[in-house]
């Protein structure tokens, strides 16, 4: 009887291990799918048809950070922010603006974890005091390490009558950095201007 306890219990650490490494699993997953998303904040009692004209503002940090690899597409956030504002009506000045736009980036790496198609735990199936060299398998397989960049670009909009902020948007998104990085700033800046409250014209 004492052997019979100890191979289940065995049994059921061994289940537990499994049902921990699948929950284990699944928050990796949720964690990474969660850092690729886009949001966006307005005052909806601001008329944005109002505004005709606009300016940029240099972030804070671009000068002092000016080395770090997401400050090397400085030039695209503001080249594509301005072709999806130009197609809203608003044009670029330097003098006088009804708002000002300011942009934010950060990357920093991260390590993303994966697993292959299968891989297989030990099961004790041996008597009491005892452990075979049995196995079980588990959905998943060797887990693999990749380094990744997990990226934030952010643009805030300011009236400039009130100096209070109307408009904000952010995008979050894991990449690598042989991915095509000028792709993805376009990508996700459409996506977040397609959340300004004015449409494209036609």
């Amino acid at each position: 009887m004492a052997g019979q306890r100890d191979t289940i219990s065995l049994f059921s650490v061994t289940r537990s291990m499994i049902t921990l490494l699948l929950v284990m699993a699944g928050v990796l997953s949720f964690t990474f799918t969660r850092a690729q998303s886009v949001k966006v904040d307005f005052d909806t009692k601001v008329d944005f048809n109002k505004f005709k004209t606009y300016a940029w503002q240099a972030p804070g940090d671009s000068v002092l950070n000016r080395q770090r690899s997401d400050k090397l597409y400085d030039g695209d956030v503001m080249d594509f922010a301005n072709e999806e504002l130009k197609s809203r009506g608003l044009t670029l000045v330097t003098e006088n603006p009804d708002a000002v736009f300011i942009f934010y980036t950060s990357s920093q790496e991260i390590t993303k974890y994966s697993q292959g198609p299968t891989f297989s735990i030990g099961v004790g199936m041996g008597g009491p005091g005892y452990y075979a060299g049995g196995s079980a398998p588990v959905a998943g397989g060797k887990i693999k390490a990749t380094s990744m960049e997990e990226g934030t670009l952010k643009y805030s909009m300011y009236d400039t009558q009130t100096k209070k902020l109307v408009w904000s948007g952010q995008a979050n998104k894991t990449y690598k950095m042989t991915d095509d990085v000028r792709k993805i700033i376009r990508d996700y800046t459409v996506r977040i201007f397609k959340k300004y409250p004015v449409k494209k014209s036609r």
